[in-house]
């Protein structure tokens, strides 16, 4: 993987952390938008399948994570925000939470897509999905770049590489 996403950062009230990531990636909003909005094989490539997907507002959405098994594990929610082509937002059941994809033109043919992940939980948690994230994301960049991931050669590594450095 060679793909440099920069490290994310937190904002922590009570028991609720809001993750932040931004990057800024050399593809146009019109390929990174169904990448990061479910459309067709878009988020197994680079995060999960998308076993129920129902675009728009209030919409059913169940993830299945490939990296925990050969059938994963398949977690429901909503979309809780939608706007073709520029946000889309899942509230997932479980630690999960709420995830948010706004993505914009950057530059002549790039595009800023801002990652916000809320949760709720302590500390190892945050500290564990910014980890998670941070890869998630690398994948993105990979798959976009036509490098999607192998769910079956996956291995913890990297994301105990990352671990360590969301540790302070």
């Amino acid at each position: 993987m060679n793909k440099v996403i920069e490290q994310g950062t937190s904002r922590t009230e009570g028991d609720t952390h809001t993750l932040h990531f931004t990057l800024h990636l050399p593809h146009p909003v019109e390929q990174v938008w169904p990448v990061v909005a479910g459309h067709g094989d878009g988020l197994r490539d680079w995060l999960a399948a998308a076993d129920t997907f129902e675009p728009h507002l209030g919409g059913a959405v169940a993830l299945r994570w490939l990296n925990t098994g050969p059938d994963g594990e398949a977690v429901p929610g909503r979309i809780t925000a939608w706007d073709v082509e520029r946000v889309a937002e899942y509230t997932l059941e479980g630690f999960h939470g709420r995830i948010r994809f706004h993505v914009e033109p950057y530059g002549e043919r790039g595009t800023t897509l801002r990652f916000t992940n809320e949760i709720r939980g302590d500390d190892e948690l945050r500290r564990d999905c910014l980890a998670a994230w941070h890869l998630h994301l690398e994948y993105l960049a990979e798959a976009l770049d036509g490098n999607p991931v192998d769910w079956r050669s996956w291995t913890p590594d990297r994301f105990e590489e990352l671990r360590e450095t969301y540790a302070s």
